[in-house]
């Protein structure tokens, strides 16, 4: 029997409409539904919930919502390695692979196995502050951003890859990106896009006050530091744009390649550059 937990956003308008075409399409095949309780208590499917689902048994993860919903969905597997499927109610839908007009066709599929896996590497943050041991922060598919908070002045930072300092600037911040990311925040501050497959990491500044500071690819396994030396204390480190953390001026952040990737589940009827085309271009 197929076990598949469901994780529905509870903010999207079309999650209960999402969620009862599943449960219908599932009724009667070899097939076992699960879903975070507050989840199953919210929509009224209190008989799917389970307490405790990230250590359930799971062969897979289906995801209902935006792409952010199946980022956080990944991160709270990560250490599971479990699969992730995305049915897409957001907006631009680049990891959601699944579109409403297609969703019993794909389940049909994910039943017979004719899908695939995409791994996506995900990136590890750190902060040091002074002579104390790094500290863990979290993981990221698409990005760490180290960036100001809500005072308007920029911070001084300084950039190191592979224990070489690289740059000292002034700007709003920094994204340091996956390939997978390269479609997101860093996309919007004139990062490039880089195809998920090509193992690398991209550096990409926010609104810097000079003409040197350019959007850097650099090796999947090389460490960045960013040294942070603004004054002011309203200092933030987002992950994923999902969860964040206020650091302190001195302090020293660090990503670097996480040990595990994430597993995307794709169909062959998509790829890449046709994503780009209809979810990018097409939608400008």
């Amino acid at each position: 029997m197929l076990m598949i937990a469901v994780f529905p956003n509870i903010d999207k308008e079309n999650a209960p409409m999402v969620l009862r075409r599943i449960v219908n399409f599932y009724q009667g095949k070899d097939v076992k539904l699960l879903m975070p309780m507050d989840s199953a208590k919210f929509f009224d499917y209190e008989a799917y919930g389970v307490e405790d689902i990230e250590n359930h048994p799971i062969d897979m993860a289906l995801s209902i919502g935006g792409d952010g919903t199946l980022l956080g969905i990944c991160r709270r597997l990560y250490e599971r390695d479990i699969p992730v499927c995305g049915i897409n109610i957001g907006t631009f839908g680049f990891l959601a692979d699944i579109e409403l007009p297609e969703i019993e066709s794909k389940l049909e599929k994910i039943i017979k196995g004719q899908y695939y896996f995409e791994e996506r590497m995900l990136v590890s943050g750190f902060v040091k502050s002074g002579e104390d041991d790094e500290r863990f922060l979290g993981h990221a598919i698409n990005d760490v951003v180290v960036t100001k908070g809500g005072v308007a002045r920029m911070l001084h930072l300084g950039l190191s890859v592979d224990g070489c300092r690289v740059m000292d600037y002034k700007a709003d911040g920094l994204i340091v990106s996956t390939a997978t990311g390269s479609t997101a925040y860093s996309l919007s501050a004139g990062g490039p896009l880089i195809n998920p497959k090509v193992k690398v990491l991209l550096l990409t500044p926010i609104c810097p006050h000079t003409f040197n500071a350019r959007p850097m690819v650099i090796d999947e396994n090389d460490e960045v530091r960013i040294h942070i030396a603004a004054l002011h204390q309203d200092i933030i480190v987002t992950f994923d744009g999902q969860e964040s953390f206020r650091v302190l001026p001195g302090a020293e952040v660090i990503v670097r390649k996480a040990p595990l990737p994430a597993k995307i589940v794709k169909f062959d009827d998509k790829n890449y550059y046709q994503t780009i085309r209809t979810k990018l271009l097409y939608n400008a």
